[in-house]
């Protein structure tokens, strides 16, 4: 069986999403590096083991969720779809069997907010780690005067937790935002369609969402 380890320690791997990020940068994007995919990887295991999945769905999402933006390294346009054939293609060179990579395949065509949506266990849990990573770690920019309205929100974001309440059927994102850098309104003028995207994603894996800011459940 291939591990997320063996997928951390692939040369190709490695090298796109060090050139994604680095492509990113240049065009004035959000963080999408390994801290980002780290997170994203862990919280995407996380929601499927608390919801009581067996060890070989959570394994793919874990790995689904590392290389869901290595696309970014051939284009931002369409990066869910070039990053999808990649990872097959990675994955099938390292001898990960067709059944793993193609719902692998399928969770990171399905990721981003504006062609994608929940299409498996694997795909929902991939959606809900992906939009929970919103802080001013994710900031590159490190000139306030220059922030354009990402920047703005992501660097406003001081907390974001992911949690999952497996008795409940809930999955809460909880962010802290400090409102002298920016408002609440601005959040959802940004992250609206990602939101309705996590919601989606949820009611997929039979489980509800909301979000709370600032202690106050909006959704």
């Amino acid at each position: 069986m291939i591990t997320l380890d063996d997928v951390k320690n692939n040369e190709e791997v490695q090298a796109l999403v060090q050139g994604a990020q680095k492509q990113l940068n240049e065009l004035g994007y959000t963080e999408h590096s390994q801290r980002h995919v780290g997170i994203v990887s862990i919280r995407a295991g996380e929601i499927l083991r608390e919801l009581g999945y067996p060890e070989d769905r959570i394994m793919l999402a874990e790995i689904a969720g590392y290389l869901h933006d290595i696309g970014n390294c051939v284009n931002r346009k369409d990066h869910a779809h070039y990053g999808a054939l990649l990872a097959y293609n990675i994955l099938k060179d390292m001898g990960m069997d067709v059944t793993s990579r193609t719902e692998i395949m399928m969770a990171i065509g399905n990721h981003d907010e504006e062609t994608g949506t929940a299409v498996s266990d694997i795909s929902a849990a991939l959606i809900l780690a992906d939009k929970s990573d919103v802080h001013r770690d994710r900031v590159t920019n490190k000139t306030m005067a220059t922030f354009d309205k990402h920047d703005k929100v992501n660097y406003a974001v001081t907390d974001a937790k992911l949690v999952i309440n497996k008795e409940e059927r809930r999955i809460t994102l909880d962010i802290q935002i400090d409102t002298e850098l920016c408002p609440v309104i601005d959040y959802f003028e940004i992250f609206i369609d990602r939101t309705v995207m996590s919601k989606y994603a949820a009611k997929y894996l039979n489980v509800w969402f909301e979000l709370v800011i600032n202690g106050t459940k909006l959704l």
